[in-house]
């Protein structure tokens, strides 16, 4: 079994600990580098995690487990203005960054206002390039119950957060969690990082229904594996986006434009076939200068081939 860990350090020694993952057979996930300070999520065989810990202490690191590792998530707030985007929508992104999820944050563009907010089948699509998704609502209970009707259609698991706990919508969401609402200051309290870690909670609770999911019917490579392949290619290499390739449960985003690079990655060789053919490669919605891999399980591989025999 593999564990998914995070250092957090110094950039001062940082070779030691790719060399230890290395030797141990494990695998760089993500890294992010700030001035001086490194950020590096990894999978490590659970029992080599003793061996990968030594060598980040002994460098003045720390190690830690991250639950949320290899996920993107999207927190969504109904609008970017100041009224509805409140500051825990910052402090929700944030501790699931510290949980190694990467997260995007995003405002709907009709979503103030209980009788004119909507989501456009555009945003639709954006939400479900994610491998979920955090709705914050607000303060009133009627705002929110008739707001919730906004996750109605998203195929990825959603979790709501809102002050008061609404009722009659627990068909439109996976989860709820309520007890955070709007609000002017961070969340600092005890009682504020406790709710945190309870949206973080929840949050697992959902996901782990997507991974068993996948563990029935395992993806074709991993995700893990097409990113270390991809890495020595020159335009991912030398892009200076942050985090160039994010992994998610079933694929990656790889922040490279579609239309000059689509033809070179369906035809990447991987255990002896073409990323093409056991992937749906396609331009995000977002704009064309990222691309969504979409890696297909070993069923929908074997019936594919089966069609192409026939």
């Amino acid at each position: 079994m593999f564990e998914v860990l995070m250092y957090d350090g110094g950039v001062y020694r940082s070779d030691e600990l790719y060399e230890i993952i290395d030797d141990v057979g494990g695998v760089v996930l993500q890294k992010n580098r700030s001035s001086q300070m490194l950020t590096v999520v990894m999978s490590v065989p659970e029992e080599d995690r003793a061996a990968v810990e030594a060598v980040c202490r002994d460098i003045g690191g720390e190690v830690r487990s991250v639950p949320l590792a290899g996920t993107e998530i999207a927190v969504v707030g109904p609008t970017l203005g100041r009224h509805h985007m409140p500051h825990p929508i910052c402090d929700i992104a944030e501790i699931l960054r510290r949980y190694g999820a990467v997260t995007v944050v995003m405002g709907m563009a009709r979503g103030r206002g209980k009788a004119t907010s909507q989501i456009s089948m555009t945003e639709r699509c954006i939400i479900d390039e994610y491998d979920a998704a955090i709705f914050m609502m607000g303060n009133f209970k009627s705002c929110v119950e008739t707001k919730a009707e906004l996750m109605r259609d998203i195929h990825v698991p959603t979790l709501l957060v809102s002050g008061p706990h609404p009722e009659g919508v627990d068909d439109t969401c996976d989860a709820i969690v309520s007890g955070v609402g709007r609000k002017a200051s961070r969340m600092r309290s005890p009682d504020e990082r406790a709710k945190l870690d309870e949206i973080v909670d929840a949050l697992e609770r959902i996901l782990k229904d997507k991974k068993r999911s996948l563990e029935e019917d395992p993806l074709y490579v991993q995700p893990a594996d097409v990113k270390t392949l991809l890495e020595s290619y020159e335009p991912i290499n030398m892009c200076l986006r942050p985090a160039p390739m994010v992994i998610h449960l079933d694929g990656l985003r790889i922040k490279i434009p579609y239309a000059e690079h689509r033809e070179y990655l369906e035809n990447v060789e991987i255990y002896g076939r073409k990323l093409g053919e056991i992937a749906d490669i396609s331009p995000s919605k977002i704009d064309d200068s990222s691309i969504v891999v979409r890696i297909r399980t070993r069923s929908q591989v074997e019936d594919m081939d089966r069609k192409r025999g026939e």
